[in-house]
Formats: structure tokens, sequence, C-alpha cells
């Protein structure tokens, strides 16, 4: 199943991008509901790098919902700049998964503001119609942070 998002943001492109690459920006858009706690040695990069990031996710900053794989390539085409996030959970809840497919795009729009498109691919056999329903609540939440903060980013 998927979800999309499609936003118009009060920034220009390249600071959207900067902040798809950031963790700090990618925690700030989870929270309250999921917060992460990078497993890498030297924590958090300051930038996300192309290939895996291994992190912890709790709900609420509370309950263990286990370990997920961030596994990040970054592809520019003319107009458009990409994240594609192939990563997976590793245990908890979300081990359910077997599909996810993640994409987010960012693009100029005229005036220096930026066009935002956020789609999920995500399966789970017999769980994959309540693992979508709580995924698509969680990425309103998502849309409506990043709205907020994005008048706030700047390259």
């Amino acid at each position: 199943m998927r979800i999309l998002l499609k936003l118009a943001l009060d920034c220009d492109p390249d600071a959207a991008w900067q902040a798809l690459r950031s963790p700090a920006v990618f925690r700030a858009v989870a929270a309250p509901f999921s917060t992460f706690e990078s497993l890498e040695p030297a924590g958090f990069p300051a930038q996300w790098s192309e290939g895996p990031h291994p992190v912890r996710v709790r709900a609420f900053g509370l309950v263990d919902a286990g370990e997920q794989i961030i596994d990040l390539s970054f592809e520019e085409r003319p107009g458009v700049r990409l994240v594609h996030d192939f990563g997976r959970a590793v245990s908890g809840p979300l081990a359910v998964v077997t599909t996810w497919r993640h994409t987010m795009a960012v693009s100029p729009l005229p005036e220096h503001r930026t066009l935002y498109r956020d789609r999920l691919v995500v399966s789970a056999g017999a769980a994959t119609l309540p693992v979508w329903l709580g995924l698509w609540a969680f990425w309103q939440w998502r849309g409506f942070r990043i709205r907020q903060l994005s008048a706030h980013w700047r390259a």
C-alpha cells in the first residue's frame, strides 16, 4: 500500500535538500510519536551519508519499538533531487513489514518555494492494513511538522 504527501514548502529547494539529509530534521519531524537513537559508534552524523544507518526506535520516547536500518541513497536529476530509503526493521513491531520503499523528492517552485513529495510503499502480509493505518497517521504528522519547520530552513 502507498502513502503519499505533496506539499508546497516555504523554503528554497537547496534548504529543503539540506533538511532531508539532516538526522536532526529527521528526528524533529518524527517527535514526539517516535524518537530515534543512533546505534552507530559515533552517533548520528551531522548529515546523512549513503548506506545503512542502524537506529533504535522508541514510541513516545518511552516504549522500545525495536531496531531499524535506515538505508539511504541520493539521486539528482534535472529539476529534482531524491532521497531513497530501502531500510527495514530488524526487531520490534515493524519487523512484520516485508516491503519498505520510501522516496522523498524536492523540486523548485516559483518564488523560492519548494515542491516536496513523499512516497512510502509498504507491505506486511496479513498485517498490511493495520500497519498502513498507523503509518498513514504518522505520515500526516510528518507532513504537518515538515510544513511547520520548513519556514525556518535556510541553505
